[in-house]
């Protein structure tokens, strides 16, 4: 059974000298689908592009709150006209979120955010959603406008009470790296806690390396390690983690709008 990264920014210039090669050579490690979501309207053409022309990849558009500042009058309405198309691989809206770290601009997060939210839910998609020191405000957003269809709260770090809150409101946890690293303590805590089913397999690349391997670019290529010590904080067999994470991410994102032809 093929891994599927749920979070990957495979349109990054960084991948674009190999990123043939490297598709190919995940592949044979066992990641044979990504979900890639973009930051801004300076990459929707981009990600667009990628699930146009390979096998197992779906992404989500949307706009990432670092990228707030740069958006141009009207981004929104440009969005939304995307959307209405329906263009094939489409499966959320996003990355959005709040990022509450203070050398982060915090001007038009907020709008922007619940802007997205309203967008999912016209357009009857889920939600992939960045949270960095902002989980119980993102919480009290979502039980505001209450999304049928929910999403993932990317690259979770929190409390089990923040955890349950998020799988309450039908949001699952995206768990990559920060569950390499022992000083995440509470998160891993947490994680071990929660319903397997809750829980979603990301990297992040080519931010977000594991333990040991901070400085580096971090590709798809740790999905399967991340599986692993997913499987081993649990201790749970390392099938049934994989088994149960894909199914549950083809529940939240299908795969009826995916490029099944390209090469």
């Amino acid at each position: 059974m093929e891994l599927i990264d749920t979070h990957c920014h495979l349109d990054f210039p960084v991948f674009d000298d190999d990123r043939e090669a490297l598709l190919a050579q995940w592949r044979q490690l066992g990641v044979g689908e990504y979900i890639i979501p973009a930051v801004g309207e300076e990459n929707w053409g981009r990600v667009m592009a990628l699930a146009e022309h390979h096998q197992g990849i779906r992404y989500g558009l949307g706009v990432h709150p670092w990228y707030v500042g740069a958006q141009t009058e009207g981004a929104l309405a440009r969005l939304e006209a995307l959307l209405a198309g329906k263009p094939r691989g489409l499966v959320a809206i996003g990355e959005c979120g709040l990022d509450l770290r203070t050398q982060v601009p915090q001007e038009g997060q907020l709008a922007l955010l619940e802007a997205q939210v309203r967008l999912a839910m016209a357009h009857d998609l889920p939600l992939i959603v960045h949270s960095v020191r902002a989980n119980d405000t993102v919480a009290k957003i979502l039980r505001r406008f209450k999304p049928a269809r929910g999403g993932v709260i990317h690259a979770f770090s929190g409390s089990l009470h923040q955890a349950e809150a998020f799988w309450q409101l039908g949001f699952r946890l995206g768990i990559g790296g920060v569950i390499s690293y022992e000083r995440a303590n509470k998160t891993r805590e947490a994680i071990r806690a929660m319903p397997l089913e809750a829980l979603l397999l990301e990297t992040d690349a080519p931010d977000m390396p594991l333990q040991g391997r901070q400085g580096e670019i971090n590709t798809p290529a740790s999905l399967p390690t991340i599986a692993l010590l997913l499987a081993q904080l649990r201790q749970q067999p390392l099938a049934d983690v994989i088994s149960v994470l894909h199914e549950s991410t083809l529940r939240l994102f299908p795969r009826a709008t995916m490029n099944l032809t390209a090469d």
